[in-house]
């Protein structure tokens, strides 16, 4: 997997990845709607304006997949994976005196190219090195997952029968996900970390992001590590355990951030009792990979692998700053949510999504974030302890009666 290539064949890889979408001449005249498929093989439709949008958005890979080959030709194969580079990424404070020019170009360079866009055929690569997957496999025996899969086939647990029920809905009618084999190949993948982390074992929405994970990383192994590595050490710990106490607290989180990056739309919104959970909760539990068309959602995975959960925030956070003019002339709750789904199905630039995010959003820290979440997890947990109290007594009345 980390064997370097002839620069020359790995370019011809990426163009031979990339193609043209050449929509037919009765379509460009009638301006209809039309049938593609992306780069990892989903079904996308749109109008012939959709389709320039995409073309010009593979140019974009093309020219930064140019970028990185000369990058890696002039400073070196593997130049970004220097231990204080990766330190940086994860937002680990080091003393500026303590660090090389070099360590610190490279690191802002490597966060610029981040941000613009990793080439799919390097993706694996990069994402497994970057996002510390690869340490975290190098901690255990090399046939550690081939002995865990093999130690579970044929048990039955209450997660593994909830996987079995999820398989055919994962992406109905993808040409590899939608067969015996994808559906195979994503069981072993989720059914192994259910029985790896059983704290966690197995909840709704992990299903799509580990179908999305088994695309980019080809293999089934580096798929379960990159899994392994988001949910123990990318995202808030808590987001998938029984009673997804760590969603409801990202939920709260973003709805103190949307007050205080975008005032207008959270005032008009509260006015109207509407609630952001509604259409945040699937963003933050299938971290987009149901909402935005899968091209710009690897683009938002790009940076989520480098510089951590606060991109999630980002993102969600810009398509509500995105359609902010539509969103305050609005008197229906249907009415938001329409407009909110609509724009991220249809938002096919990754670039359009992001200048918003880093630009118009401003600067977020992981660390206000973390506070964020400390000073909401209190409410969440009692909450959450009310919900189960008074369920609690419902099944007492129950039985009495």
């Amino acid at each position: 997997m980390f064997g370097i290539q002839n620069r020359r064949d790995l370019t011809m890889e990426l163009q031979s990845q990339i193609p043209i979408l050449r929509p037919s001449i009765h379509a460009r005249r009638a301006n209809i709607v039309v049938k593609f498929q992306d780069l990892y093989g989903f079904t996308v439709e749109g109008n012939v304006d959709d389709v320039n949008v995409l073309n010009e958005v593979r140019e974009k890979v093309r020219n930064q997949g140019r970028v990185w080959w000369a990058l890696e030709a002039s400073k070196g194969a593997n130049w970004y994976l220097q231990p204080d580079i990766l330190m940086i990424g994860d937002g680990i404070a080091l003393k500026t005196s303590s660090l090389k020019i070099s360590t610190l170009t490279n690191a802002i360079t490597l966060k610029r190219l981040v941000r613009k866009g990793i080439p799919p055929v390097l993706r694996p690569k990069v994402w497994f090195s970057l996002s510390g997957a690869a340490k975290k496999k190098s901690t255990v025996p090399e046939s550690y997952y081939s002995d865990l899969s093999k130690a579970v086939d044929g048990k039955v647990t209450p997660a593994t029968l909830q996987i079995d029920h999820d398989l055919p809905r994962t992406f109905p009618g993808h040409p590899w996900l939608d067969t015996p084999e994808g559906h195979a190949a994503l069981r072993r993948v989720l059914v192994g970390y259910s029985f790896r982390d059983s704290d966690v074992g197995y909840c709704q929405g992990l299903n799509y992001v580990a179908a999305l994970l088994l695309l980019v990383m080809k293999t089934e192994e580096d798929a379960f590590w990159m899994l392994a590595v988001l949910l123990e050490n990318v995202l808030v710990r808590d987001c998938y355990t029984t009673n997804l106490s760590g969603c409801h607290v990202e939920q709260r989180v973003f709805k103190d951030l949307l007050a205080q990056k975008c005032p207008r739309i959270a005032t008009h919104l509260d006015d109207m009792g509407f609630d952001v959970s509604l259409v945040a909760t699937e963003w933050f539990l299938c971290l987009f990979s149901k909402s935005l068309p899968s091209e710009t959602t690897l683009r938002v995975w790009d940076v989520l692998f480098y510089e951590g959960a606060k991109v999630l925030f980002h993102a969600a956070l810009a398509i509500f700053k995105m359609k902010e003019n539509e969103l305050l002339m609005t008197h229906q709750v249907g009415d938001v949510i329409n407009i909110i789904q609509t724009t991220s199905h249809q938002l096919f630039d990754p670039d359009e999504l992001l200048t918003v995010a880093f630009e118009k959003i401003g600067s977020m820290t992981t660390n206000t974030i973390s506070k964020q979440r400390k000073k909401q997890e209190p409410a969440v947990m009692a909450e959450l302890d009310q919900r189960l109290r008074r369920l609690n007594s419902l099944k007492e009345t129950g039985k009495n009666t």
